[in-house]
């Protein structure tokens, strides 16, 4: 592979954007870098995205899956609830999640700060 990517380089001038990266599926995150995000997120003052960060761990759900929530799917009453329930785009299948103590404070504390 290493030969060809230098003959592409010495024909054409062009080096490729992903020469030297890794590609391919990336490791999952441990959980000391998600407490490090967390704690980042806390110490900033970031409530919409410390929300966002804690409700796309809690649940496992693929990116293009969290974007498009609405508040009401997670706090239908004005507080956020124990479950909630996602159709997932890519198998159309609903998941179901808990959220956890700390998810549902973030999530309440985001509510708060955007009435």
């Amino acid at each position: 592979m290493t030969e060809v990517c230098s003959i592409i380089e010495s024909l054409s001038g062009h080096i490729p954007w992903n020469k030297g990266k890794i590609v391919g599926a990336k490791p999952p995150l441990r959980p000391k870098h998600v407490w490090s995000i967390r704690t980042k997120l806390q110490v900033e003052g970031r409530v919409r995205d410390l929300a966002l960060f804690n409700l796309a761990i809690d649940s496992k759900l693929r990116g293009c899956d969290v974007v498009p929530l609405k508040t009401y799917d997670i706090a239908p009453s004005g507080y956020a609830a124990d479950r909630a329930s996602v159709r997932q785009k890519k198998t159309g299948r609903p998941v179901k999640f808990e959220l956890t103590e700390s998810t549902r404070q973030a999530f309440d504390d985001y509510l708060r700060a955007t009435e």
